[in-house]
């Protein structure tokens, strides 16, 4: 019995450093993505970014971070106090417990349950619930309007995605995120899901809010979205949220569809080069994406937006998948 306890409490001070190690990994990555997207975006708009605060401006988002500490939070009068402070707190959560079935290398995850994907589709879904709260709970009619558009747009392209990875899992025919990097992908399937890749590359785009997509904050139209009532330490959660689920996406697309810590081409004398930094890298390519479009697309009106996801993607995903799943059964492919 003694050494049952011991073992247990072995097995749960590991999980303890391995959950502070992906926070912990989670809050650096959000912090530098913000440097990575001002120089990005500085280099294509002949800009220079940060470059006062430490050498090369490495230490501008700490310095944000300490300006947003310093502030004080401001509570509308008029508000739900509870729930408006609730909403910052549940998108910021739901961002970082999404990492615990994210395999970063063969065997480096938390929780490696059998229905990861549909655990990673169900955290993603409630994010509409931390949107609406806050708009709502604002009492402002700016903010509950910003909420609406940012919620219908969220669902609206969750549908697709959804259809999406149906065709991924139908290739991989497993639900388990470690087998579904595992799963031999011939050339040939590669190139039946890219139209896939490149719907789901865009869908996350507008899951996130991200420009072009980012219709709930349009300046011009209705202030700032949903979290235009929030200051301070409130406003920096939502902020951390936003960019910690562009992260979770990236991840997730290079785990459907870049073979998650594989090596690239299956080339082997690449797999001396640890699986994490094959992982990173890929997800940093994704991410790349984000902030090239933010620099260089201009934002789309909120009926172009919606007629994309109901009218172009989700007639063409519905379509694909009765392709992939014709094409597998054919040449006698299904898993």
């Amino acid at each position: 019995m003694m050494d049952l306890w011991q073992s247990y409490g072995i097995w749960t001070a590991w999980t303890f450093l391995y959950i502070g190690l992906i926070v912990g990994g989670v809050l650096i990555s959000v912090a530098y993505l913000t440097y990575a997207e001002r120089k990005v975006m500085g280099a294509m708009q002949r800009r220079q970014g940060p470059m006062t605060v430490g050498p090369f401006g490495l230490l501008q988002p700490i310095a944000d971070g300490l300006k947003l500490f310093s502030k004080e939070t401001i509570i509308p009068t008029q508000s739900s106090r509870v729930v408006f402070l609730l909403a910052p707190m549940l998108l910021f959560a739901l961002s970082l417990v999404a990492w615990a079935v994210i395999p970063f290398d063969k065997g480096w995850v938390l929780a490696n349950i059998n229905v990861g994907i549909l655990y990673l589709f169900a955290v993603s879904s409630m994010g509409v619930y931390g949107v609406i709260m806050a708009g709502w709970a604002s009492n402002s009619r700016y903010a509950f309007l910003g909420a609406l558009r940012s919620a219908s747009q969220m669902v609206s392209y969750e549908v697709s995605m959804g259809l999406i990875i149906v065709c991924v899992l139908l290739c991989a025919g497993s639900l388990n995120l470690q087998e579904i990097v595992l799963a031999p992908r011939p050339l040939w399937m590669q190139a039946l899901l890219f139209p896939m890749f490149v719907v789901f590359l865009i869908s996350i785009l507008a899951e996130t809010n991200r420009a072009p997509f980012d219709l709930p904050e349009g300046e011009s139209e209705i202030t700032g979205g949903f979290m235009v009532e929030y200051s301070a330490m409130a406003f920096a959660l939502f902020f951390l949220g936003e960019y910690a689920n562009m992260i979770l996406m990236s991840a997730i697309t290079t785990i459907l569809f870049l073979g998650g810590w594989l090596p690239p081409f299956g080339i082997l004398a690449l797999a001396a080069v640890p699986g994490i930094v094959w992982f990173g890298l890929k997800t940093a390519l994704i991410l790349f994406v984000f902030l090239w479009a933010r620099a260089t697309l201009p934002r789309f009106r909120y009926d172009q937006l919606m007629r994309l996801g109901w009218k172009v993607f989700l007639p063409f995903t519905l379509l694909w998948v009765i392709v992939v799943s014709g094409t597998l059964l054919a040449l006698g492919a299904l898993p």
